[in-house]
């Protein structure tokens, strides 16, 4: 398990051995995000059979959700802080932490049903407003305040976001006459819930960085009251939205046990990054990722990469620089 100090230490100057050590530490965090985000698509892809995926993507939700929960109750035990379990235990404690489930739960549907509304590829572009919006939320209701040169990576890095998906589009698909066949298409309620989808996924984003930054709780201990509302709901719309196309577990193979596992790590991991970085971090990782989904969708799947893929490595290469420097 990965244990990084909060960023806010009392020591002004710390030895250089340990502030080595410290950045290491962020260093394999960080990478490790990477690539479990930019693996995910591509393991889902491994695991169709003629085109469909044969198992119920709800109960893999809720799986993950639940051994995130398990590992955070574990660490809990571990680490021996059970005894604030007791201390802690109010709903004003509580509370809070389901409002990241039910924000993530309802973008989660909203994603389902804005399909009807536009085609996927639109979808893919528009969604990178997502970092406009959490960028604004960041700085409005955190107070945090961004640096003009900042603002400039952010825009660097929407925009590589943007030349990603524009690249991923297929445009050679001709219909029976020759002619390209109208592929790319959004009607006003998509382009409304599409914006309604980058609010809140930036409001998710922001108000769980500052419920874990202003309890002074475990980590640990915060992640499970997350995770037991996050079981609930998930479980809920499983329970809800199941149509009987699937038993709970019917197609699970080694490789979906493996999705599960990597999800469940990357919620723990990323909770580390909202706890004691930022979330326009997670938007860095986010967009990264990106970059190795393609590299591993060529190298596993076949997919062929052009040219104009060097075009984001750049761009997000900017932002970093930017942002950080």
């Amino acid at each position: 398990m990965i244990v990084i100090q909060n960023v806010s230490s009392s020591e002004t100057h710390p030895p250089r051995s340990r502030r080595w050590l410290h950045s290491a530490r962020w260093a394999i965090l960080l990478v490790l995000l990477v690539l479990i985000y930019g693996s995910h698509a591509p393991l889902i892809a491994l695991t169709k059979i003629d085109g469909r995926v044969p198992f119920s993507s709800s109960s893999c939700v809720v799986l993950i959700e639940f051994s995130k929960l398990l590992v955070s109750l574990g660490a809990l035990l571990i680490t021996g802080n059970i005894h604030t379990l007791r201390a802690s235990v109010s709903w004003i404690a509580v509370a809070p932490y389901a409002v990241p489930a039910l924000l993530y739960s309802f973008n989660n549907n909203l994603v389902v049903n804005m399909q009807a509304y536009m085609d996927p590829s639109s979808f893919q572009v528009l969604s990178n407003l997502k970092i406009a919006s959490t960028a604004l939320l960041y700085t409005s209701c955190l107070r945090k305040r961004l640096r003009p040169v900042q603002w400039l990576g952010l825009g660097f890095l929407m925009g590589a976001g943007v030349c990603h998906s524009y690249s991923s589009l297929d445009w050679d698909n001709p219909d029976g006459e020759g002619k390209m066949s109208p592929r790319l298409y959004i009607t006003a309620w998509g382009l409304l819930m599409v914006l309604a989808y980058c609010f809140i996924s930036g409001l998710a984003a922001v108000y769980t960085e500052r419920v874990l930054k202003t309890q002074r709780l475990p980590l640990s201990l915060q992640n499970m009251f997350l995770y037991i509302f996050g079981v609930g709901i998930n479980f809920a719309s499983h329970f809800y939205s199941s149509s009987g196309e699937h038993l709970f577990l019917e197609g699970f193979s080694a490789v979906v046990w493996l999705i599960i596992a990597g999800q469940a790590a990357n919620g723990l991991l990323m909770s580390i990054v909202m706890k004691h970085g930022t979330g326009i971090t997670r938007l860095f990782i986010i967009s990264s990722a990106m970059l190795v989904n393609s590299v591993l969708s060529w190298g596993l799947l076949g997919l062929q990469l052009t040219p104009f893929f060097l075009l984001p490595v750049l761009m997000i290469g900017v932002a970093v620089y930017l942002y950080y420097r």
